[in-house]
């Protein structure tokens, strides 16, 4: 059979130079001279017939056919290259990954699942640092942060991949539901409505995608910390609005309901962020790849 695929050391050295934005940078992370670098990206665009790269003195761009090529090989490479170090220190050794969460999410959405990463990936050690709402990456870092927000948008230097959250729903003490019966969303507004601070206007963009018009939502309590605003929610202290992932439990044991379960979803959500171009943990595609795959599944499993 003949074999259509570059070689393994020529789609690293495209890789790496499509993520360092250098030959110069390429070269010194893989240990090879600039032109040896530059040969095989010049092998590369050869066995394929096509220009993966433009150059210029002051810029590098990739082609349509070098964008195809790197969207198809960039994470299976990070993966072969996780895996065979985790075979090259053998069972004995461990790999840590140093990763900082926001805590809501870490206590009721991650570390819930993190027994089945480690069952798949028993060589890895995760170890959490503290979460840092403004984190910038600057001076000791963990090797990736999920962080709530906007993504790409919000952080256009960063590598971001959005996980789970935007998926949001209003949802209150079934009591407070038994006794005010709304009709419609609109109703919702002479309630207390609870909000978290970092998204105060949550509130004004779900009543706007429920079809309510010319209303302008006045929040009863703020919160700094989600897992307080669904305590107070728990407590009747109004109707809050929050990821669906995590009310998911409260949910389904009906100790809170949600009064209108459309399926909006909203611009911020939590995102697996890190610094490109940047040494990270071997043991990081591996579980880039796991989470994501928690997350469809999350997803997919919600009411629609």
């Amino acid at each position: 059979m003949r074999l259509h695929s570059a070689s393994m050391s020529e789609l690293h050295a495209f890789v790496t130079v499509v993520r360092t934005g250098s030959f110069s940078r390429a070269a010194e992370e893989l240990c090879v001279t600039q032109g040896a670098i530059s040969r095989a990206v010049a092998r590369l665009e050869s066995h394929y017939g096509k220009v993966l790269l433009r150059r210029s003195a002051h810029q590098m761009v990739l082609t349509q056919s070098g964008e195809q090529l790197l969207e198809a090989v960039r994470e299976p490479l990070a993966v072969i290259e996780a895996a065979s170090e985790a075979l090259r220190v053998g069972p004995s050794r461990t790999m840590e990954l140093v990763l900082s969460v926001v805590p809501t999410l870490a206590s009721v959405w991650l570390v819930p699942r993190l027994p089945d990463f480690q069952a798949r990936h028993p060589e890895v050690r995760v170890r959490f640092v503290p979460y840092r709402k403004d984190e910038d990456f600057s001076g000791p870092t963990p090797h990736a942060a999920i962080l709530t927000g906007l993504g790409p948008s919000q952080w256009p230097t960063w590598e971001c991949d959005y996980l789970i959250g935007r998926e949001v729903v209003p949802v209150c003490h079934p009591a407070r539901a038994a006794r005010q019966r709304w009709r419609r969303p609109a109703d919702l507004v002479a309630e207390p409505l609870l909000a978290h601070s970092t998204s105060p206007g949550n509130w004004a963009q779900w009543l706007r995608a429920a079809g309510v018009e010319g209303m302008e939502p006045e929040l009863s309590t703020v919160f700094d910390q989600v897992s307080i605003l669904i305590q107070a929610a728990l407590a009747d202290m109004g109707v809050a609005l929050v990821q669906r992932c995590l009310v998911r439990a409260e949910l389904e044991a009906g100790r809170l309901v949600t009064p209108f379960d459309l399926p909006i979803s909203l611009q911020r959500g939590y995102f697996l962020c890190r610094l490109p171009g940047r040494h990270t943990a071997a043991s990081l595609p591996v579980f880039r790849q796991w989470l994501l795959e928690m997350a469809r599944q999350d997803i997919g499993s919600m009411p629609v």
